[in-house]
């Protein structure tokens, strides 16, 4: 039999309770996560332990599945919960090296300075900035610093590293920058204490270090920078060592190229003038997803990514190389050439290997949530 209007009436009142009971669960929850973050922080604990993560996730999808309810439902569910209750015990931290009397952040004032800046703070450091104004007194400034942390520009950051030649012999010299092997020579020259090349791969809008990876290039004394890396950890940062020519290697696909071809691709649009509304309206989740990753890029600050380009040695013979294969690959749709065309996508399709399987399935997700995500003004 139908259901009346009476009985759906009851029926939505029976669902907005239960979704009322799940919000007071939820701040139920977030209460008991905050007092294990506090318990973390007094211990040294990280905010993040992917073991005990895990552990959670693959608990409730058996119990799931024992309900009838979706385990991918509820995992889905858990991650995002899991995520705010990590933002929930984001307030303080154990502090890993009392002994250093003061850090100092030069650049501080800036985007990603501000973000070290305020965890070095919750982690019971003593942190003082120097900026451009600062210089005329920086040897106050630095006599008695412990540590040095360099977040300038990369345009900047050799000149400011040479600067810094009377630290104290047992201060860590560290840069952040997103180029590893000039600014780590220059620290070298520059410094005969501890030196260590970070590269934080997030950027300034990060809610907190949870799950951020942050790479490694050591440089002298690791032993006295430590302690450094293990208050990384303790924020929930995911540390990756490499050299630093292995990093600036990877960082050229990784960074130079994507930032590029979004670049050009934005250019394009921009140049062509479609109409940017009906795009958005018109795509699916994917197209959304990939305007969206375009978009973001022109939000942001211009110079950052002209340094990322033009400061990378090998970004001319790589990005000369690729636009070497765009046109290779257009004669193929020039010329009608399908069998060549699936014959490449085929071998490239071999080379990605499993992980493009993998990428199908994470993608997914990605797409489910950029449907729900689109608002009623995209469609109009």
């Amino acid at each position: 039999m139908p259901v009346s209007p009476n009985e759906l009436s009851e029926l939505r009142q029976q669902i907005d309770e239960i979704d009322s009971q799940l919000v007071k669960l939820l701040a139920q929850r977030a209460k008991i996560t905050a007092k294990v973050g506090k318990y973390k922080s007094q211990v040294g604990l990280p905010i993040y332990v992917p073991e005990r993560e895990a552990e959670l996730i693959a608990k409730r999808r058996v119990e799931a599945e024992q309900q009838n309810v979706s385990p991918i439902l509820i995992e889905d569910l858990l991650r995002r919960i899991m995520r705010e209750s990590y933002h929930t015990q984001n307030v303080e931290y154990l502090c890993t090296n009392p002994k250093i009397q003061k850090i100092v952040v030069i650049g501080g004032a800036g985007a990603l300075g501000r973000i070290f800046v305020d965890m070095f703070k919750r982690s019971g450091y003593s942190v003082q900035l120097l900026e451009p104004n600062d210089w005329p007194k920086a040897d106050s400034i630095l006599s008695d610093a412990g540590l040095v942390l360099v977040a300038v520009p990369i345009k900047l950051t050799e000149s400011i590293i040479s600067k810094l030649t009377d630290l104290p012999l047992d201060c860590v010299l560290v840069d952040i920058t997103s180029t590893k092997q000039k600014p780590l020579a220059a620290m070298m020259a520059a410094h005969k204490g501890p030196v260590l090349g970070l590269h934080p791969m997030f950027g300034p809008d990060v809610a907190s270090l949870v799950k951020q990876v942050v790479v490694v290039c050591h440089g002298r004394d690791a032993e006295q920078y430590e302690w450094l890396l293990q208050q990384i950890r303790i924020w929930g940062g995911i540390l990756q060592q490499t050299t630093a020519k292995e990093h600036d290697d990877a960082m050229v696909f990784i960074q130079v190229m994507r930032h590029f071809c979004s670049f050009v691709f934005g250019s394009h649009l921009a140049s062509e003038n479609p109409d940017l509304k009906q795009l958005i309206s018109l795509s699916s989740p994917i197209y959304r997803l990939e305007l969206a990753m375009v978009g973001r890029l022109f939000a942001q600050d211009p110079s950052l990514y002209a340094d990322i380009i033009f400061d990378n040695k090998d970004s001319v013979a790589l990005l000369t190389e690729f636009s070497v294969k765009f046109t290779q690959a257009l004669a193929l749709v020039e010329t009608g050439n399908k069998a060549e065309f699936i014959k490449q996508f085929l071998k490239i399709g071999n080379w990605f290997g499993d992980y493009s399987k993998q990428c199908l399935v994470n993608s997914r997700k990605l797409l489910l949530k950029a449907d729900d995500d689109r608002s009623l003004s995209e469609d109009c």
